[in-house]
């Protein structure tokens, strides 16, 4: 037996509480009461387990803690639970990568998946060191992965490229159990990039027929791909409590936290960050059934929440489902409590279906 989809929830390595918080830097970041410490995101990751995710998102970026590093201490911590790795492709040679991937599954027992993230903000890429731009970063992106995928087969190659070099590269043993790849990215150079390489094809939280028209979009390009969307989720026993929770959130991004977040949107290159921030442009955050865009006045990356009851929460999914969405990666705040919440309203839609 196998349920639909698969859903998967996040962990906070900027620190967690109970207001929005920014996923990767400071700018729109909430004052957080939970420190992102080893012991507190193993305590998610476990609630997490408990309630039924497959797996657990790790961003990765300047404002928070290192995913690679933090997961494998957290892989200590839980049995089950997959660890969704989030990586900076470029900063480290997909050859190091191979092997730090491979180190992994040893540690965990098989548990990796990782999230390619390319980059869109220039000005924290060079405060990386990176000084790539945009069409440069999904060539190099390009590269990178084609080198991460021939290292874990095990076969000594070579390879020349416009930014790697390798001479008898690949593992002294092909990797046997090798990492979904989950890649996201709204520009024409993104969507290329995904569809040679990526298993799993990252979309943020925009109306359904938008989500539609941009997977329907993909699989001309690459019939195999599955299809992952990455939202928050506000649910509570009935809608007014849902919008009132939303109303809550609302009232606590202080107008200077909001100034400060758009302000580095605004500078990002990032097609996809666009989007989103397009979504709450308007005088009304509600931008599609239960589909609310205030959480992207100050959170970078997926800034969209659905809103609502148990059963308006499972319909909203279904139709996405419906338009072809495979996986899920959920959150809310705080990501302890809520991944309870979240997971047993999940629980309740899982009808099996024959395998």
């Amino acid at each position: 037996m196998g349920f639909m989809s698969a859903y998967h929830w996040f962990l906070p390595t900027t620190g967690d509480g109970d207001q929005v918080g920014a996923a990767t830097v400071t700018a729109g970041a909430a004052r957080h009461e939970r420190p992102p410490t080893v012991a507190y995101l193993s305590e998610v990751a476990r609630a997490a387990e408990r309630a039924g995710f497959e797996a657990a998102l790790t961003p990765v970026g300047a404002g928070c803690l290192d995913p690679l590093v933090m997961c494998t201490a957290i892989a200590q911590h839980t049995t089950t639970l997959k660890l969704l790795v989030a990586f900076r492709a470029g900063f480290t040679l997909p050859t190091l990568l191979a092997q730090q991937a491979e180190a992994f599954q040893w540690i965990s027992g098989n548990r990796l998946a990782l999230n390619v993230v390319t980059g869109g903000d220039p000005v924290e890429q060079r405060a990386y060191g990176d000084f790539t731009d945009h069409g440069g970063r999904y060539a190099r992106t390009d590269e990178y992965l084609q080198i991460l995928r021939k290292t874990w087969a095990g076969e000594p190659f070579d390879f020349a490229g416009e930014h790697y070099r390798v001479e008898g590269g690949g593992l002294a043993k092909p990797l046997e159990h090798v990492p979904p790849i989950y890649f996201g990215g709204a520009s024409p150079a993104a969507e290329d990039v995904a569809a040679r390489h990526a298993d799993v094809y990252l979309l943020w939280g925009e109306p359904v027929e938008a989500v539609r028209e941009r997977i329907e979009r993909m699989r001309a390009k690459n019939p195999s791909l599955s299809y992952g969307l990455r939202i928050h989720v506000i649910v509570r026993d009935d809608a007014d409590q849902a919008w009132a929770e939303a109303d809550r959130l609302l009232k606590g991004m202080d107008p200077d936290r909001i100034a400060a977040a758009q302000q580095r949107f605004r500078r990002m290159d990032s097609v996809g960050q666009a989007r989103m921030t397009a979504l709450n442009a308007g005088r009304d955050l509600v931008i599609g059934p239960n589909l609310w865009a205030g959480i992207g006045l100050v959170r970078e990356g997926a800034g969209t929440a659905l809103v609502g009851s148990p059963d308006e929460i499972r319909a909203r999914l279904a139709e996405y489902e419906a338009a072809g969405v495979d996986e899920f990666i959920l959150s809310g705040w705080p990501h302890l409590e809520e991944a309870e919440r979240v997971g047993q309203v999940l629980t309740a839609s899982r009808a099996p279906v024959p395998a």
